[in-house]
């Protein structure tokens, strides 16, 4: 560490022993805008020896209990970090090192675990329902598998998982230790949106080295210091690539790709099926390409949204459409002109009953008349079915009409006889 970088790191801490409470607030505001102050406090922190460390570890718990957001969010940044080098120190067995980084952790533990009267939080996560449609899916989308769902739903069988409460920790064992560093990390992942490009380089690389450090991999990764296994749990690998999944889709890509393998490598050896399952989905679900993300502004993970127009095809049998097949069938163009032209009549179709077999009471007369008709119907008949005027590209002759229709044309027709 350079005179000039601890230098940067002595100024801070006395700084905030001589600011007054009331300009603490634009103090926080203009604290992660020192780019040269963070870069410092990596140094420290990844130097265990260095006497510097201690007071560090005091001033970003004295950050974190302060009550001011921003503060609260600068001490979170340093997480990944700072659990890398208790779980390195762990790993080399030398405890007494990590003293002031495990009073941290535990600190910032058992201030989350409690709200501000003092009781103990449960968090409670109500798992979504399929049927419903949200940024991630639309269930139109699903198939059959959404009918299942919205039948429970209407049912309100909603499944809710419950977290905590969780006891108060004294000091960090074999026991309680990824109990802890698993809650800590759910608390940063919470707050993966205002973190730095820094701390997501961070979180990247410790992933790493906890996955591959005393396995063979670790050559290829060119790891040096830290050449134990570390243990790790199927929860906090979970959490650890909750954090990946996010600086995937702002501008971590290469860093965050490296991390996921390294994760996958040490699930598939430890048989965890929880990191698994959450690893091969993140990597089906990345593109192709590498993603172009600005470190700069809003950062949120990315997804495709579907239309919300309906889906229903145009060629759909409906009853509107049954009822407009039926009209169109009755209906007629006017084609008047067309076939005067021909020198064809066209007649309106209607249904005809016992045409030719009904009698009137005005006697042979009305039974010649009848069978008139029906003899010109059968000719108009035969002549629309000739496959010659098909061939020709005739329009199609309607040839039905009406008794009564007929009865009413022949009282206005010359040469019929009127009944």
């Amino acid at each position: 560490m350079f005179t000039s970088e601890k230098g940067v790191v002595e100024e801070w801490l006395s700084e905030f022993k001589t600011l007054p409470e009331t300009s603490l607030q634009s103090y926080a505001t203009n604290l992660k805008d020192k780019s040269s102050l963070v870069s410092s406090l990596y140094k420290v922190i990844q130097e265990p020896q260095s006497e510097l460390l201690e007071p560090v570890c005091h001033q970003l718990f004295e950050f974190y209990r302060s009550g001011e957001e921003q503060l609260l969010r600068f001490t979170l940044q340093f997480l990944p970090e700072l659990i890398w080098c208790y779980l390195a120190v762990s790993a080399s067995r030398n405890v007494h090192s990590s003293g002031c980084i495990e009073a941290l952790l535990l600190g910032v533990y058992n201030l989350e675990i409690v709200d501000k009267q003092g009781h103990s939080k449960v968090l409670s996560f109500t798992i979504p329902s399929l049927s419903k449609p949200s940024v991630y899916h639309e269930p139109s989308s699903i198939g059959s598998m959404a009918l299942t769902e919205s039948a429970l739903s209407q049912h309100g069988l909603s499944k809710v998982v419950y977290s905590g409460p969780h006891p108060q920790r004294e000091m960090l064992t074999a026991q309680n230790r990824f109990e802890v560093l698993t809650f800590l990390l759910l608390c940063y992942n919470a707050t993966l949106t205002y973190m730095p490009s820094v701390s997501l380089q961070s979180l990247c690389q410790i992933c790493s080295r906890i996955c591959v450090c005393g396995y063979p991999r670790q050559h290829v990764r060119k790891y040096k210091g830290v050449s134990s296994r570390i243990p790790v749990s199927s929860g906090f690998m979970v959490q650890m690539l909750t954090g990946i999944y996010f600086a995937f889709y702002n501008g971590e890509w290469d860093l965050a790709q490296k991390a996921l393998d390294d994760i996958i490598y040490r699930a598939q050896l430890e048989l965890y099926p929880e990191p698994l399952l959450v690893a091969n989905a993140i990597k089906a679900s990345l593109p192709h390409g590498a993603m172009k993300s600005s470190k700069e502004g809003t950062r949120c993970i990315q997804v495709e949204i579907t239309p919300t127009s309906s889906r229903i095809s145009r060629n759909a049998v409906t009853s509107m459409s049954i009822r407009g097949h039926r009209w169109k069938r009755h209906e007629q163009p006017d084609n008047n002109n067309d076939t005067t032209e021909l020198g064809i009549l066209v007649i309106p179709e209607i249904s005809v009953t016992n045409v030719a077999g009904e009698r009137t009471g005005n006697g042979e007369k009305g039974r010649t008349l009848g069978e008139i008709d029906a003899q010109h119907l059968q000719g108009v008949q035969e002549t629309a079915t000739d496959p010659r005027t098909e061939s020709k590209g005739l329009p199609e002759i309607r040839r039905q009409k009406s008794v009564r229709k007929m009865m009413e044309d022949g009282i206005n027709s010359p040469g019929r006889v009127q009944f």
